[in-house]
Order: structure tokens, then sequence, then C-alpha cells
């Protein structure tokens, strides 16, 4: 199979630019990645199509060529890895680390190349590589065949939802261009991908070096070779676009376009299908339909938007239609749910906390999801499954996740848009995972919240007094329960109706079977949480003596009451004095290694930031410390 090769210099470049731009902005886009072992020639095959393409200039190639001499591994040729790696550690080491994006384009289609690098401790460069990717390319050396990285790698792009893998022996070169050497990589590989469900790849025997079959085939190394080029491959196998154009409408809402009173449009990418004036639409969650009336863009509107264009919609009606929305073909919406089953990524140098509260990012939505312990760990290596109870930096785990209100979403397999999410931390704002959304779970649909006649403005009018939870936080030993007692005493002289929900007590209970560590501590505060909401809904005044050491937790309480409901109390006593008091001898225990993960000794305690109220109880006595508190709080109605 001879191809005609496609890094040609344009004619039209010097007949007629115009001509020529408007051909390259309409040409087609395709987005992949390389990867496989270390120094299997992943940057060395990017380097040789930028050279190939004519993509560099020449300054970067006397740059090139002067860095070859310095930093090279191929001797006094050029070494085209050094178009891609980057990093000073990268070209010290002859390794990647970093994903390095680089653009280059044919006569026939444009394209975006990550490379993505093979270590294992860069797994999450990995996957951010092969998010947006439509194709990976798994190269192979010769010499070393299939590899535990080959098949971590072909394992993650699988997973991530690429359906076009090339698998590309590369260094050819170095074993002769024997086709016994690669007709048995290609087999031992098609054995492992039948077992993680890869049903088709291409193989293409290579030199990303020398350059065989980069731009022609076969070449004359290959000449047992029939297929096509690794170029002709890419600039023939479909994109995702393509393919998205066939599925159902489905456009996410970014922005409400709203310029003058006489103009209400809502901004989004098409995620999948098709739209034209005239269709019926639904918005999702909410449910409400209407019609398409105009499609507008900066240069006019149009008759017609598909998959991966940008545009503003209005609507015949007037709708309640946001951020975070998403409008859908009328008689196929995706479904809206609080419950999912998804597989997870970790991407951070902190463990994952089952119970903690994080952002969940799923296209122009945003919410707080609470992640369950993993249901197991998978060890990328073997595909086994393992137990875990949380997951560390570049641990792939399969969890269920609930989030505060319900989310529109397809399965990863159908939709990235609407299937793939980011996890953010509250507090340091890092993406800390990624995953995708196998299913909902059926409880979402089966479970719902029961109306009732009296509401939780009833209970409190029934009391004569406004809901409150006070939350007292502070090191074990500071003076917590024994000042929410005091103020308890002193609402009840005021005839108020409260409740105190203390640590010890409380694990006599209802948290009897939490242990200490940072997790069962999270689920103890998130019990303690939802009680005493239920408390506030009652219309009590609800006072909790909890050491609560993380500032997550805290924060995670206040968000499930209204506004003004939550007042953080501090109690502020410095360890040395609470470790004095030791009324319980905890602090002897735990310096001796009796006690373990105890706060302050050996587990952290997050103090309050900004704290409704602050309280020393070395300057003052709990009953002073009581009074204060209550002058605070007041009035109580």
């Amino acid at each position: 199979m001879t191809n005609t090769p496609s890094f040609q210099t344009d004619a039209l470049i010097a007949e007629d630019i115009d001509a020529y731009l408007d051909a390259h902005q309409h040409k087609s886009l395709l987005r992949f990645i390389t990867c496989g072992s270390v120094d299997d020639g992943k940057s060395t095959l990017i380097g040789r199509l930028l050279y190939d393409s004519k993509m560099i200039f020449e300054d970067q190639l006397a740059a090139l060529e002067s860095d070859s001499a310095k930093h090279g591994t191929q001797g006094d040729q050029i070494d085209f890895a050094l178009l891609v790696d980057g990093l000073a550690a990268e070209r010290e080491q002859g390794i990647t680390i970093d994903v390095a994006y680089r653009f280059f384009t044919t006569e026939k289609r444009k394209f975006i190349v990550a490379d993505t690098p093979g270590h294992e401790q860069y797994t999450r460069n990995m996957v951010t590589g092969a998010s947006t990717a439509d194709l990976a390319v798994i190269l192979i050396d010769a010499r070393k065949g299939v590899l535990q990285q080959t098949r971590r790698h072909s394992y993650l792009v699988h997973l991530l939802g690429i359906r076009h893998l090339v698998l590309a022996v590369n260094k050819m070169d170095l074993v002769g261009y024997d086709q016994a050497t690669f007709d048995a990589i290609v087999a031992d590989y098609a054995a492992f991908a039948a077992e993680v469900g890869i049903e088709s790849f291409t193989a293409i025997p290579i030199s990303g070096f020398k350059g065989d079959n980069i731009t022609l085939a076969p070449s004359a190394q290959t000449p047992w070779y029939d297929g096509p080029s690794l170029i002709h491959h890419l600039e023939t196998v479909e994109v995702a676009n393509t393919a998205a154009q066939e599925r159902a409408f489905r456009m996410p809402v970014q922005w409400v376009n709203r310029p003058n009173l006489d103009f209400r449009g809502f901004a989004g990418q098409i995620a999948s299908g098709t739209i034209r004036p005239g269709d019926p639409v639904r918005i999702v969650p909410a449910g409400k339909t209407s019609t398409v009336k105009s499609i507008s863009t900066f240069d006019g509107d149009l008759e017609e938007a598909v998959a991966g264009q940008s545009v503003t919609l209005t609507l015949a009606d007037e709708v309640d239609c946001s951020r975070g929305d998403v409008i859908a073909a009328a008689g196929d919406p995706p479904e809206a749910s609080d419950h999912f089953r998804a597989t997870i990524v970790w991407m951070d140098e902190t463990a994952m906390k089952p119970g903690r509260g994080y952002w969940l990012k799923i296209g122009s939505q945003m919410v707080t999801a609470t992640i369950q312990p993993p249901e197991y760990e998978i060890d990328v290596n073997s595909l086994d499954r393992l137990a875990a109870k949380t997951l560390d930096l570049n641990a792939i785990g399969v969890a269920e996740f609930s989030t505060d209100r319900p989310i529109v979403f397809e399965p990863y397999a159908s939709s990235r848009q609407l299937g793939g999410f980011i996890l953010i931390d509250k507090f340091t704002n890092a993406t800390v995972g990624a995953g995708m959304i196998e299913f909902a779970l059926r409880r979402a649909q089966n479970v719902h919240w029961q109306p009732t006649t009296i509401t939780r403005e009833d209970h409190a009018n029934l009391k004569n007094q406004k809901p409150r939870v006070l939350w007292f936080t502070g090191l074990s030993g500071s003076g917590k329960s024994t000042i929410a007692n005091e103020v308890e005493k002193q609402l009840a002289l005021m005839n108020r109706h409260t409740f105190l929900l203390d640590g010890d007590n409380v694990r006599h209970g209802l948290n009897k079977d939490l242990g200490f560590t940072e997790t069962d501590r999270i689920e103890n505060i998130r019990r303690i949480g939802e009680v005493a909401k239920l408390m506030a809904d009652a219309g009590l005044i609800v006072l909790t003596a909890f050491i609560s050491p993380f500032r997550a937790e805290r924060q995670m309480v206040r968000s499930m009451l209204p506004e003004g409901e939550f007042i953080e109390i501090f109690v502020d006593t410095p360890l040395e004095v609470a470790e004095q008091r030791d009324v319980k001898g905890l602090y002897k225990k735990a310096r001796s290694g009796e006690l373990k993960n105890f706060t302050g000794i050996d587990s952290p305690y997050e103090p309050p930031e900004a704290p409704e109220i602050r309280v020393n109880t070395v300057d003052m006595t709990p009953q002073e410390a009581a009074e204060y508190i209550i002058s605070q709080i007041m009035p109580l109605k």
C-alpha cells in the first residue's frame, strides 16, 4: 500500500494566500497523544512529525542542531526529541515529565499532539493529556516488546474513552527491520488488548529516528508491510466531532447573554447533535420545553449548528435557564441525578478523604460532592481489583459519590462532556482528581423528599426562638463540653429549647462504629452535622461540643444550614495548657504511643480562620465564657 506524501508545500500559499487561509481554516482537527514506556521514542516521533511537516523555523532548526550537540542522544545526528522535551530535567535525563502540546498541519488535516510521560509517578500528567484526545499512539520499543507501562497506558487510554489506537512499533532500525519481531509484538499486544476490551487497533512498524513509515509506506526497509503510513492513518481516521454530530442534541449553557432588554440568549458549545431553528428542546434538569427561535454567532445567524460549534440559542418562550443547565433534544433528554458510581483518578499528593466535600465540576455545572470509601482500587499493571479505604496520588478506583443537588449527566462512555468531571479542593482550589461517571444509582430515582405541612418556620415560631447551631471546636481539654454545658444551663433559665450533642456521648451510640482515623473523623462530623440540621429544623438551639479538627468538615456543616444559623465558637486554648489539664489522661497515652491519631499530637488541628465567636479559657472561667457567648448570640428571636 503506497501512500501519497502529505508533507508538501501547498501551492496555494504562493498563488492565493486568502484561498489557502480559508482552506486551512476549514480543515478538520485531530487531537492525539503519544504514550508508552520510558524511552520508547515518543518525543523523537513528534519531533520527526514537526520536522517533516516543515513546522520548524530556521532559527529553531539552528537551535535544535546546537542542542543536539550538547544534550542529544543520537551522536552527530539531529535529536528530534529535543523539539518537545522542554524542561531542563527532561533534557538532562532524556525522558518526558510534563505534558508537551505541539501543533502541526498537513494539506488534509490539522493536528494537536500531546507528548505524555511514561513514568508511573506522572500518571496524572498522562491522564491530563489523554482527556481531550481522539486517538492514541502507543509506542513500543521493538527491542523490548510489550512492557508493564505499555499495558498501563493502553488501559488508561481505553478507560478515558479513546477508541482509535495506533500501535507504533518503534526503533525497527535497531532490530534490522525484522518482520518476525514485529509480528510477535503485535500478537502479544492483541492478546492483552482483548483482555481489557480494546476492540481494534492499527499496528505500524516505524523508525522515528530514520523516518520509516512515517510519511510514506512501505519504506524501502519494510517491503513486507502493506498498511498505511502513520501520517496517512492520522489524516483519514474519523474525528470525534463527526460521531458526536450523529447523537442527540446537547448544549451545556455557559452564559446567559442579555446585552439589552430585547435579547436573551443562551451561549455554549454544542456537545453533541445538530440543532436548527424550530427544533423542540428541553431545559434539563428543570424539564421546561420550548423551541429554538434562532442560532446566533458573531458572524450572524445560522440555519444549522453542529457538535463542536459555539453558538447562542434564543428560544421562543420565556423559560428559566441559567449557567449549568443543559439545553437538549426535547424527545431525548439526558438524565439528572445526585447519586452516582464513577471511576476516579486521584491526582493530588494528599490522599482522597472519603466523606469530605469537594467541588465537582462537570461541564459548566459546579456542585459539592461527597465521595464514599472506594469499592476497590485498580492495579493498572495487573488489572487486579484491590481493597482500599482511600486513593493516593496516581491511584485509580471505583467509588460512589453524592452531590448536594442533581446534575445533568450522561455516562462517560457516551459523552465525555457530560460524563467526565474534575474534583477541586475547596480550600486550596487545586484540582485533586478526575472522574468518569458510569451510571446513576437506582436509589437516586427512588428516594424523594416527602413534603410536610408543618415547616421549620412553624417549629421555630412554636418555640418563640430562632434555630441556631452553636458549634464549639477546640483541642481536647480546651473546655468545650464544660462551656457548652454552662451555655445550655443559662439558656434553659431563659426558657429556651435546646439540645447538647457532646462528642464522647455520641460515640456511645450513633457513632460507636467509628474510630479516630482521618476518614472516620470526617464521617463523625458529617453525621453530627446531619443530626444538628434535623434538630434545627425542629426549631431547637443545638449546641455541639466536638474537636472537629478539619476546617473542611466545619464548612460542610455550615453549608447544610441557612445563612446565619451556624455559629462557630472557637474555644482557643494553647496545646500546652490543654495538655497540662489532661483530665482524661489522653495526652499522656498519646505521648507514650498508646493512643494513635490524637489531635494535637500525631493528628492535625486546623483552627478556625474567622469564627463568629472566640473564647480564651486561659483568661476566662467557664461561666464568664458562657455569659460572653450568650451576649454575642442575642437576640434569640
